[in-house]
């Protein structure tokens, strides 16, 4: 049996091939059985996101589930064979293992250390589970790939640093407040990227969330969004005064935030701190306001220097995440190993207690005197005469030893555990 991993991803092919071979719907239920039903294809799990679709396989035959399963996806989806031919990647055996754990662990994804792919792992893991898609090898596979990725978030630092311009925002608004819970936000201008940093804000709990737009119904929907409430832009400036953290986007060609207007306000808040962040270009808050006291202006170049930061370490850290993942690799290769020889193990175990039951039906034959008490004590006997005897194979088998194959393959023939040894004692 062999494992394999079938797929394309951000890497190997653009967001409308994704699209189109997106498992979404109802086409996730009927894909799943269609490529279980697939000749050689022993257990199956489909991971379909924006950024990959990927189906977990235990097959006997890899190359013909391989050429089987890339006929189903043409067909499924109506698509042109050749274009699949070099965005679909394959891997099997332990290279599908650890592309498997690197992928929950965040390590193969377009924002390394992102935490979503995790809980879509497990959404894909829990259908194929529901659907009886998957056997012992597939869910012992996906179980241990959550919780390397789980060991991964907690030994490293991989997800703790803000690798987006938006919730770079939100990271230095921390340091400055260090705790956002009650701190009064206003919204100036309805950039999409804007928008996002005040979700983000919202998220780490700031509250009374004022937006000024130009176009006043355009703010009062995005308030409306926000649970807030919309001021009229030209009104904006008076209300700096209650106003903690502004994150400014409104397009203008010029400066609309000026160093008199934050004068004013600091004048009436008595130097309370103000975090300013403008992620406007062309930039929208005069930088002459930086010199002011308790005010913190960021543009979106410093906001770019904090995620290229927070990039690097996050690479670092991955490096860690890589380490993790390669001894995960051994455990699972050892467990892996282990399979091979249980066939073998209970081979022998039910061969020994074959003849231990036949020469016991013989021995009460010869001696029908004996009773319940002595019968039931000379079992016992014969059962641990039996269990002490076929130890230190059964150990043999499962040793992770090099020659285990050749382990096996003698241990077959001694005991006659091939089919070919039916000479009755």
């Amino acid at each position: 049996m062999k494992i394999a991993v079938v797929g394309l991803n951000h890497k190997t092919a653009d967001v409308e091939l994704r699209e189109k071979l997106a498992f979404n719907g109802p086409k996730l239920e009927e894909g799943l059985f269609s490529i279980k039903a697939i000749a050689g294809i022993k257990e199956a799990a489909i991971l379909s996101t924006c950024n990959r679709v990927e189906i977990y396989l235990t097959v006997t035959d890899l190359q013909q589930a391989f050429s089987s399963l890339k006929d189903f996806l043409v067909q499924f989806f109506d698509l042109k064979r050749d274009s699949l031919d070099t965005a679909l990647y394959l891997h099997e055996d332990m290279m599908a293992v650890k592309h498997i754990f690197r992928v929950a662990s965040s390590l193969d994804s377009m924002v390394l250390g992102e935490p979503q792919i995790l809980g879509q792992l497990k959404d894909a893991f829990d259908f194929a589970l529901e659907k009886k898609a998957t056997g012992a090898l597939l869910n012992r596979l996906l179980k241990k790939s959550i919780s390397v990725a789980k060991r991964v978030r907690t030994e490293t630092r991989i997800a703790s640093s803000a690798v987006s311009i938006s919730f770079a925002a939100v990271e230095l608004a921390k340091k400055i407040f260090t705790d956002l819970s009650g701190k009064s936000f206003m919204l100036l201008g309805a950039g999409e990227m804007a928008e996002l940093a005040a979700k983000h804000m919202m998220n780490n709990g700031v509250q009374e969330i004022a937006v000024a737009n130009r176009t006043y119904e355009r703010g009062c929907e995005l308030a409306h969004e926000f649970n807030g409430k919309a001021i009229k832009f030209e009104e904006f400036p008076e209300k700096l005064v209650n106003t903690d953290i502004l994150i400014c986007s409104t397009g203008a060609p010029a400066y609309v935030l000026l160093k008199e207007h934050m004068q004013k306000a600091m004048k009436l808040r008595k130097q309370k701190p103000v975090f300013l962040i403008d992620i406007s270009v062309p930039r929208n808050i005069d930088p002459a306001i930086n010199d002011m006291d308790n005010v913190y202006l960021y543009n979106v170049d410093d906001l770019n220097d904090v995620v290229d930061t927070n990039k690097q370490e996050r690479q670092k850290e991955a490096e860690k995440a890589e380490e993790i993942v390669e001894e995960e690799i051994e455990t699972f290769k050892k467990w892996l190993s282990t399979l091979d020889s249980v066939p073998a193990v209970v081979a022998l175990r039910e061969k020994a207690d074959a003849i231990r039951k036949e020469e016991l039906e013989r021995f009460f034959n010869r001696f029908p005197a004996l009773g319940e008490k002595e019968r039931k004590a000379i079992e016992g006997l014969s059962g641990a005469i039996m269990n002490k005897l076929i130890h230190g194979p059964t150990v043999a088998l499962k040793d992770d030893a090099e020659d285990k194959d050749i382990m096996i393959s003698v241990i077959r023939k001694l005991y006659g555990l091939n089919g070919d040894d039916d000479e009755k004692r």
